[in-house]
């Protein structure tokens, strides 16, 4: 009898599906910033208010049925642990950040850049911070797989383009990939204690402080777009706020509740992957052997964590870690 958790197989491919949902949002947001003048802040405005949208009605008819459901039963369902409303908020903020600062550090340092430092800095944080406050070892292998990850990483993004390197971009990718530390760090927390709530509900109250925060800044830049074609840009809207999302969030606090935070930063690198293979597919971009060997190399890593996490007993707990005068001097 194998004695490894089906619901930590589920969870890696929620996780899997999140980051390539997520890969896609760039090649939407490249439609329509060809079929509107519309600006990265107020796509980010109306792809958190579209997903909020989604959300609540999801919300609300997943309510009517279980409501439904439990009358026609005798036995009471056991309720979800809800987080508190300032825990939902802090998870809002850290979103936030994570989405505003990353628009910044692009718009100061360039794509190429400010991905590659965004979501090159992030599992090093959260690898870090794992092993701090929450006693998670990634081993040799793990080390190993998130090198290599990063090196695809690199590959993938700076090979096909380069880009040039500014101080200040620089700073606004640092601060993007603490909030997204933040963020994995916390949900993880949260789900080992058996308090990560409802992963729908998470995402409502995250993107619902992120649709309050980006409302006066997308003002200032222009909410509404100016096009010829407004069925097509309202379609593209309406995937963004679905797809990557809604859908991607939801999946993304469901898996990283009850898989190793390292490990989920690392196999959200498959963002990547699925922007380029779009690109390559979809927009017509030139296939160039830094996006091949990019690609090989960060699937291999992901491979090699998924392999790993797959093999971590139904009730392995993390190893707690043992303090000393000298090392907590360090």
């Amino acid at each position: 009898m194998s004695n490894h958790s089906p619901a930590a197989g589920r969870s890696l491919l929620y996780l899997v599906v999140a980051g390539a949902a997520w890969g896609t949002a760039g090649a939407a947001a490249s439609l329509l910033f060809l079929a509107s003048d519309l600006g990265p802040l107020a796509l980010s405005f109306w792809r958190c208010a579209g997903g909020l949208a989604v959300l609540l009605a999801v919300i609300a008819v997943r309510g009517s049925a279980s409501r439904s459901r439990s009358t026609s039963r005798s036995r009471p369902v056991p309720a979800r642990v809800r987080p508190s409303t300032g825990s939902l908020i802090v998870t809002g903020l850290l979103f936030t950040v994570f989405q505003a600062a990353y628009f910044a550090a692009v718009r100061d340092t360039g794509l190429a850049v400010g991905t590659v430092v965004t979501l090159g800095a992030g599992p090093v944080i959260i690898a870090l911070g794992a092993r701090r406050w929450m006693g998670e070892r990634l081993g040799l292998g793990g080390a190993t797989a998130v090198v290599g990850a990063l090196a695809g990483l690199a590959v993938l993004v700076l090979g096909s383009g380069g880009g040039e390197v500014r101080p200040l971009g620089v700073g606004w990718a640092l601060l993007s990939a603490a909030g997204y530390a933040g963020m994995t760090l916390r949900a993880r927390w949260l789900g080992q204690r058996g308090a990560g709530g409802d992963p729908l509900v998470t995402t409502a109250w995250s993107v619902a402080v992120g649709t309050v925060c980006l409302l006066p800044l997308a003002a200032v830049e222009g909410l509404l777009p100016h096009t010829a074609d407004l069925g097509r840009v309202l379609w593209l809207l309406v995937y963004v706020a679905t797809v990557p999302t809604a859908l991607a969030y939801a999946l993304y606090f469901t898996g990283a509740a009850a898989v190793r935070a390292a490990t989920v930063s690392v196999i959200m690198l498959i963002e990547p992957v699925s922007a380029a293979v779009i690109a390559v597919l979809v927009l017509g971009e030139h296939l160039t052997g830094a996006v091949v060997l990019g690609t090989v190399l960060l699937l291999a890593a992901v491979g090699a964590l998924i392999a790993a996490e797959s093999r971590q007993p139904v009730n392995a707990a993390p190893t707690p870690v043992r303090r000393t005068p000298q090392s907590a001097a360090r």
